[in-house]
């Protein structure tokens, strides 16, 4: 699921991460019989148990301007990055604060909406263990060539459209896009999404001719222009891979880290995309691409890992494994990580 994206994010939190595609399967033959077995079964349950989305943990930052002023009556949105996942909302107090309580381990989507202000969706890692940091965004006044969400109402129609997408309802969540965009003629970014639903509908040249579109209105706007552009190129490389094109896909996949060569996540997403088509080199490239540019980031580690563990290496598996249980110690991930290690090590 895209959502509309601006501003910035203070570093103090986890990194951004965007939502990857489906899980990829591991090898069996990696393991002895017995012991695949129980990692593949704690992997599952791990899924399981992160779905709902609930928890005890505390989730809480603060909304604040381009000048670190404080912004009242935003609208804070955090939806748990899975499918059925939990949903909290609030809005934020004269201090620009706001807070969840009863928050589960996981990745959170969490998306800032104020009047005047550019949309704002970031990821969070939460964990139950741990004092989860504080989440400060910061929201870019509306600008020319910028998109702008106006009121509030709109606001929801692009929401309902998100769900509808989540849901695999891509024509709904189209009708949504559409009443969005002609509402608020300036925010290019939901483009992205309309493109979106064109690429998960087979519809493949249309598709490219939104990313195109993005890709064009992107280069005068001097706020998020760059990663807007980027990700349209990934899409379309994502695209071109669908339809089996991997010498353009290729390509475009490169110029996209190309065009924004400090954002962690674009070369992590391209990790996933060819894990999950199988492309088992590739894949493990982007992932330490990725972990290169952000060193403390666990996931990339993890996903490594399981990339390795498909080609056979054990020990650079091992390796990996290692890294991401200094970097997340105490969640549901890194008792999986703990498993197949020991399984590897036997």
């Amino acid at each position: 699921m895209n959502h509309l994206i601006g501003g910035t994010r203070e570093p103090e939190g986890p990194p951004t991460r965007a939502r990857p595609p489906q899980e990829a399967m591991m090898n069996h033959r990696l393991f002895p019989k017995c012991a695949a077995g129980a990692v593949i079964i704690l992997l599952t349950a791990g899924l399981a148990i992160g779905q709902a989305g609930r928890g005890i943990a505390r989730m809480g930052g603060v909304v604040v301007d381009k000048d670190g002023k404080p912004v009242e009556g935003a609208k804070v949105t955090a939806v748990f990055d899975a499918s059925g996942g939990s949903t909290f909302e609030t809005t934020t107090d004269k201090k620009g604060d706001w807070a969840f309580l009863g928050v589960g381990t996981g990745n959170w989507l969490v998306t800032v909406a104020a009047k005047g202000y550019l949309p704002v969706t970031v990821n969070t890692s939460i964990r139950q263990l741990d004092k989860n940091p504080k989440v400060t965004i910061k929201l870019e006044k509306q600008a020319a060539g910028s998109g702008v969400v106006q009121d509030e109402a709109t606001f929801l129609t692009l929401e309902e459209g998100n769900a509808f997408f989540k849901d695999g309802k891509y024509d709904t969540a189209l009708t949504m896009y559409d009443e969005f965009l002609a509402k608020n003629p300036g925010a290019y970014q939901v483009l992205l999404n309309i493109g979106d639903c064109y690429r998960e509908k087979g519809e493949y040249d249309t598709a490219i001719e939104k990313y195109n579109r993005l890709i064009e209105q992107s280069a005068g706007d001097m706020t998020m222009g760059k990663s807007l552009g980027a990700k349209g190129l990934a899409a379309i490389g994502l695209c071109f891979m669908k339809q089996g094109k991997l010498a353009e896909s290729q390509d475009y996949f490169k110029r996209s880290i190309e065009m924004a060569p400090q954002d962690e996540n674009l070369p992590y997403n391209v990790a996933e995309i060819y894990f999950s088509n199988q492309n088992t080199d590739e894949a493990i490239r982007y992932f330490e691409m990725a972990s290169q540019i952000k060193p403390e980031w666990p996931d990339p580690y993890y996903r490594v890992a399981l990339a390795y563990l498909n080609k056979g290496d054990n020990a650079k598996a091992a390796e990996s494994l290692e890294k991401f249980i200094k970097l997340e110690p105490e969640t549901e991930r890194t008792a999986q990580a703990k498993a197949i290690l020991e399984a590897i090590k036997k």
